[in-house]
Formats: C-alpha cells, sequence, structure tokens
C-alpha cells in the first residue's frame, strides 16, 4: 500500500510505534512467502511470559529451524493451491462468504478517504489480511494523507480488521499445512484480541 509523497510524518508513542511493528510483521509474512531475510528477522524475536510473548517466542524458534523452500511451499499450500488453498484470507470471504463483496467495496472507499492506494504490481484485492495490516500499521504512524488518531485507528480496526481478523488467524493457527504460519496465527490472534480490548477502553 501506499500513500500521498507530500504527507507530514507526526511523532507517535513508544507504543503505538510497538503497535504499527506488529501489524507491519503480519502484515509481511501474509502478503508473501518469508524470503532468508524475513526468516533472520524474525528468529531475532523474543517476547514474555504474556499469551502473545509465549506465542512471538514460538514463532521465533520455529522461524530459526526453517529454509525460505520449506516456507514457500507452506505458503503456497495455505493460501494459493492447486485452484485454492487452504484459506481464503479475505474480509469478504470471512464475512459473507464469497469474494469482493460489500466489505472490499466499504474499505476502498475507506482507502480513498485516508488517501491510501494500491500499489500497481498487486494482483490480489485489497482487502486481503496482509494488506489490511500494513494499512493497519500505516494509520497508526501517520503514513497516510488523514490523520491516523485513535478515533480513525479503531473505526478502522472495527470496520475492517476487527470484524473478521481473530477468527482467520484461529483458522491459520490450526490449519492442516500451517507450520511457521500456525505458529504466525497464534501471534496475530493474540494480538487481535489485545488490540479489540484496547479499543474498547479508550
Amino acid at each position: 500500500m501506499t500513500a500521498a509523497d507530500t504527507v507530514e510524518r507526526i511523532e507517535i508513542s513508544e507504543e503505538d510505534q510497538l503497535r504499527a511493528q506488529m501489524y507491519r510483521l503480519l502484515g509481511h509474512f501474509l502478503r508473501a512467502p518469508a524470503d532468508a531475510g524475513a526468516l533472520e528477522l524474525a528468529t531475532g524475536l523474543s517476547g514474555g511470559d504474556t499469551d502473545i510473548g509465549k506465542a512471538i517466542t514460538a514463532f521465533a524458534r520455529i522461524a530459526e529451524k526453517s529454509d525460505p523452500e520449506t516456507i514457500a511451499r507452506e505458503y503456497h499450500d495455505l493460501f494459493i493451491g492447486v485452484g485454492r488453498g487452504e484459506l481464503l484470507p479475505y474480509a469478504s470471504y470471512y464475512l459473507t462468504g464469497f469474494l469482493n463483496e460489500k466489505p472490499l467495496a466499504k474499505l476502498r472507499n475507506d482507502m480513498s478517504r485516508l488517501g491510501i492506494s494500491r500499489h500497481d504490481d498487486v494482483k490480489e484485492p485489497e482487502d486481503h489480511i496482509g494488506a489490511l495490516c500494513e494499512m493497519m500499521s500505516g494509520i497508526i504512524a501517520g503514513d497516510f494523507e488523514a490523520p491516523g488518531d485513535l478515533a480513525e485507528q479503531k473505526k478502522f480496526f472495527d470496520t475492517h480488521v476487527g470484524s473478521w481478523a481473530r477468527h482467520f488467524f484461529g483458522d491459520l493457527e490450526s490449519a492442516k499445512s500451517s507450520v511457521l504460519y500456525g505458529a504466525l496465527g497464534s501471534v496475530g490472534k493474540a494480538f487481535i484480541e489485545i488490540e479489540e480490548v484496547a479499543f474498547t477502553m479508550d
């Protein structure tokens, strides 16, 4: 996802920087198979004793033992497959049972309002979970034209992410083709649960 060149960057808190980085990590692994650099990055992650901390630690340990070729096959089986993958990582599918439905149209309207555009080389619909994580990261970090204040973050999350992402990450966690991505599903599910609670409290 891209933003206008004239965006003035805003200062954000350390907590929001961490949130943006987590969304960016999820988006990076979900948009394409992890290469050697991404696996090395994941290997360096460490967590604590919380649910998400333990999930991050498990993800890092699996990444350390993984290689790009194996991960490419895992990604293909999960999201591409022969005809289709084990999972369809799109909001429209999870919310309506079909691709390219009203959730995608609503997302495109919000993208236009926020100054978010799709890269020319991206072929999949914009409501792909990886793209949505990247958008959330950009909104939090202030990368787009419209201010990414807490109200805007909550609105976008509730409409396009919170409405289905925890279900998706649970499916990813338990998918038969998942190994590294199963661990990523645990990270994503725990993170989305934290976001849901935080937005409820604000």
